[in-house]
């Protein structure tokens, strides 16, 4: 596929501060981090007050490398390109073009792209079917620009196919965004963080324990690197459970069940074993990154990719991240001290008999994995539940009680010694089921913004932290325990035993050749040290 295949506006040249304005004074990259904390602010008259209400200058906007430019990629992009602070200066994404792409409908990415840069005619080019690939993210952000934009006077951005590419030759960079598959997250955090780059992120922080620790490590040591992990903007809120569980309504909590009905993708019993080959234009070895060389398949990639061990962090990467957040800080949650699986197998036919597939390579169909936590504070020992697959707990009697038979799709559930409390996948709608009263309903606030308005206002309190170099809720270093969860669950899915956990030295111990599913072996070229 040539590029102009791909609907495009032309755009104008953009004033991006050069080397001579930078050795002007203060340099546009220190403004940044000072001027939010207020330092400039007496000093400095800001651009956009000489420039109108809405104007934000190009020195003063966070310049960011939009890193996987799959379909959930594009469609997150959108909602960044509408904010004012930000500019889109690099993209990056080792597949070219728009094939073998995969989605929830054929046009509704297309549409939504149409919409959001304003030309009902755009096509990806490639299959002309999904949307997805480097020239494509390119196009995406050059037409908005250009078009919807066109007076901040942007150039055109640059398309990458290797992040390491990216990050040498783009000197004039601020911060990241990660959206590329699971097993690559932690690695391209890592690089970002070592460069002084904020780092905007989607879950996992990796599909590996130690190196998400790892990045949390590094995070650590760069307190004004600002990072975050999207996941946390769409946490719900615990203040009605933990009202009623510290009022005593439901006595003592033992526990808490969280379920799903993920995956909502295929999880593959045996390998790949057909010969197809590696679509024109994607690079197979940049996409493989840290991973073990193998032949290339679409069962590995796009939609499908967290399925498997190798590149994915599986169902309670995927949704934990959404529902759990809020639910380890408000219960003080650390790290499992004991960590169960109960799995769903695969049957085969083999000789004429049914037989057991077991695997290491793909999650299961569906699971119940059980975190045993500790005692923390005045927070007695609980017991989390996870549920994927579409298995659930039983139904609650409270509820059979009330003649609803049926737990629904998602939700969450907190069991104490004298009552219970069922709430909504996020928390929310929670009702109070205790054994004195007759249930109770939580009286939910008024939700008055859509979904991309949220995105819009997330993304810009995100420029705004960075060009103070100050954290906020949601940054690398407050979702450890949630990391440590989301890994062990999968270790102990691919041991198929119960594990037991010892936080500080990070090892299992009553099963120490499962240690090797905390950790990856990196291929050459790809070790964080010299990546």
């Amino acid at each position: 596929m040539k590029k102009d295949q791909l609907s495009a506006t032309p755009l104008a040249i953009e004033s991006r501060p050069g080397k001579s304005e930078e050795k002007k004074g203060i340099g546009r990259r220190q403004f940044i981090k000072t001027a939010g904390a207020g330092a400039l602010a007496f000093s400095i008259i800001p651009r956009h007050v000489l420039g109108g209400a809405g104007f934000t200058a190009p020195s003063d906007k966070l310049t960011l490398a939009y890193v996987g430019c799959g379909t959930q990629g594009l469609r997150e992009m959108l909602p960044m390109l509408a904010v004012p602070e930000i500019q889109i200066i690099a993209v990056c994404d080792p597949n070219r073009d728009a094939v073998g792409y995969r989605d929830w409908s054929k046009t509704g990415l297309r549409d939504e792209i149409r919409r959001a840069i304003n030309k009902p005619d755009w096509q990806p080019g490639g299959e002309n079917i999904i949307p997805g690939g480097r020239e494509v993210g390119k196009n995406v952000v050059d037409s908005y620009y250009g078009n919807v934009r066109a007076s901040d006077d942007f150039k055109a951005c640059t398309a990458y196919a290797d992040y390491r590419e990216l990050l040498d030759k783009e000197k004039d960079l601020d911060a990241v965004k990660i959206m590329t598959p699971d097993h690559l997250h932690g690695l391209f955090a890592m690089a970002a963080l070592k460069r002084n780059k904020h780092v905007l992120m989607h879950k996992p922080l990796s599909n590996r324990l130690l190196e998400g620790k790892a990045v949390i490590e590094l995070a650590r040591q760069k307190p004004n690197v600002v990072t975050h992990l999207v996941p946390w903007d769409s946490n719900g809120s615990m203040e009605q459970v933990m009202a009623w569980i510290n009022d005593g309504k439901i006595g003592k909590l033992r526990e808490v069940h969280n379920w799903t009905n993920r995956p909502v993708w295929p999880q593959y019993p045996t390998l790949p074993a057909e010969n197809v080959p590696v679509p024109e234009g994607l690079d197979w070895n940049l996409w493989l990154g840290p991973e073990a060389d193998r032949a290339y398949s679409p069962n590995y990639t796009n939609m499908v990719f967290r399925g498997w061990y190798d590149f994915g962090g599986g169902s309670m990467a995927d949704m934990g991240h959404y529902s759990l957040w809020t639910v380890f800080n408000a219960l003080k949650l650390t790290s499992p001290e004991v960590v169960v699986p109960n799995l769903t197998h695969y049957v085969g036919m083999g000789d004429h008999v049914p037989n057991f597939v077991r695997n290491d390579f793909s999650f299961p169909q569906g699971c119940t994995v059980k975190f045993k936590y500790p005692a923390n504070g005045d927070r007695p020992p609980v017991d989390l539940y996870w549920w994927d697959g579409g298995i659930r707990p039983t139904v609650p009697e409270e509820l059979i009680a009330i003649n609803q038979d049926d737990l629904p799709a998602e939700g969450m559930m907190f069991i104490g010694e004298k009552g219970k409390i069922i709430s909504g996948f996020y928390v929310d709608n929670p009702r109070l089921f205790s054994k004195k009263k007759k249930e109770v309903k939580a009286v939910n606030p008024v939700v008055d913004s859509t979904r991309h308005d949220k995105m819009v206002d997330a993304l810009s309190l995100f420029a705004k932290s960075c060009k103070a170099g100050a954290q906020y809720p949601g940054s690398f270093t407050e979702a450890e325990a949630l990391t440590e969860a989301v890994n062990l669950y999968a270790a102990s899915l691919r041991a198929q035993k119960a594990l037991k956990y010892d936080a500080a030295s990070r090892q299992i111990t009553n099963l120490p050749s499962a240690n090797k599913y905390l950790k990856r072996d990196y291929r050459t070229g790809w070790d964080p040290a010299t990546i």
